[in-house]
């Protein structure tokens, strides 16, 4: 398999780490959107990341299509986001809590930096960042105060994984939006749990 995408994307991210605990192995093809456009759409007619080609040569080209795949190759045991019920509802919540906040973050990140200053548009800049900062106060307000697993148990979940890499992302892009100590409970899970997940400290976009 081929994983295409780099570590500062987020969703690249979580699928990376997610390969890594399920012990799938894959190459990577690390390339940026912002540069290496035709490249990516190579594998991806959208250019977008990440993008996973299979051993068949079937592409897949979404970080949730990418993760629901990789929870059916492992099984209803080992799959990260559990099949049904409850627990299935509340990882899947948090998930789309955290994606969400990403989705607005890089449009936020593109207005300010992909436009002539005198042409950002602030009123948008403003209404994303405030849709990063509600996200990410509803998905803190949901984590365990103690800084362990959605869950509980003692292993991760989706919704585990993609928390733990929203602050490293964050604090690349709209670093103004995560300072120290506004999101302890998220803070809590990055520097305790998660930094000993596979895959987790190799993959680390901040500087």
């Amino acid at each position: 398999m081929i994983l295409v995408g780099r570590n500062l994307s987020p969703f690249t991210r979580r699928v990376l780490i997610s390969m890594r605990i399920l012990d799938v192995p894959f190459e990577r093809r690390e390339l940026a959107t912002a540069t290496q456009v035709e490249a990516i759409r190579a594998f991806n007619p959208l250019a977008r990341v990440p993008a996973l080609e299979l051993d068949d040569g079937m592409v897949l080209i979404d970080s949730g299509a990418i993760l629901d795949y990789l929870d059916e190759q492992a099984g209803p045991d080992r799959a990260l986001t559990p099949s049904s019920g409850v627990e299935r509802r509340r990882v899947l919540r948090h998930c789309a809590l955290i994606t969400g906040a990403w989705d607005k973050a890089v449009a936020a990140f593109y207005e300010r930096s992909r436009r002539p200053a005198e042409m950002v548009y602030m009123p948008a800049v403003e209404a994303s960042e405030r849709q990063v900062a509600d996200g990410l106060a509803a998905a803190e307000a949901e984590r365990p105060a103690e800084g362990g697993w959605l869950l509980g148990g003692e292993r991760p979940t989706q919704a585990d994984i993609t928390a733990a890499v929203a602050l490293p992302f964050l604090r690349v892009v709209l670093p103004h939006l995560v300072p120290a100590g506004r999101y302890p409970r998220l803070e809590a899970l990055l520097d305790g749990p998660a930094a000993h997940v596979p895959g987790f400290a190799e993959s680390d976009p901040t500087p």
